[in-house]
């Protein structure tokens, strides 16, 4: 199963976040990680492991923080991935790795590096602009026809109490 690790979703939540408040310029670790009920230290190092991958750019001192290193619309999920995850894999061994004792024999190695890389291609179409303008509303539901209830009796005195 392909599953992101916390890391890469709290990474991902910090992102897009600073996407949200550009105009607010950087915010602190403490200040998303209390928006978003995230461990502030797990966030912390996050964070600068976006630094170190040139995704966000750090501000030193008491009114420090952090802001993206470039316009959300050129940072992508698999930017972010790669960032906090290093590269994606989806099987034990690598295109560089010929130790494994069926990498002669294998028969399903070059498909599912095939079906990794449309997976990076279609992580790497997606930008962290993208991911901020979504709407978190949840969809629209039909509102169900009104039911009419006929009451047989009359409503105890004092009236029906509607809710």
């Amino acid at each position: 199963m392909l599953r992101l690790s916390k890391r890469t979703d709290y990474a991902l939540i910090a992102m897009r976040h600073l996407a949200l408040n550009a105009d607010r310029g950087w915010a602190s670790a403490r200040e998303i990680a209390e928006a978003y009920n995230v461990p502030v230290e797990l966030l912390a190092k996050v964070l600068q492991r976006l630094v170190r991958g040139e995704l966000l750019a750090s501000h030193q001192g008491i009114n420090g923080g952090y802001e993206l290193a470039r316009p959300a619309t050129a940072i992508s999920v698999a930017d972010v991935i790669a960032a906090i995850d290093g590269p994606l894999r989806m099987t034990a061994c690598s295109e560089m790795d010929e130790s494994c004792d069926q990498y002669a024999r294998c028969n399903i190695r070059d498909p599912l590096w095939r079906i990794k890389d449309r997976i990076v291609e279609a992580l790497s179409t997606c930008s962290i602009q993208e991911m901020a303008t979504e709407s978190l509303a949840p969809p629209a539901v039909p509102v169900a026809p009104a039911v009419l209830i006929h009451r047989t009796a009359a409503p105890p005195s004092g009236g029906s109490r509607e809710r």
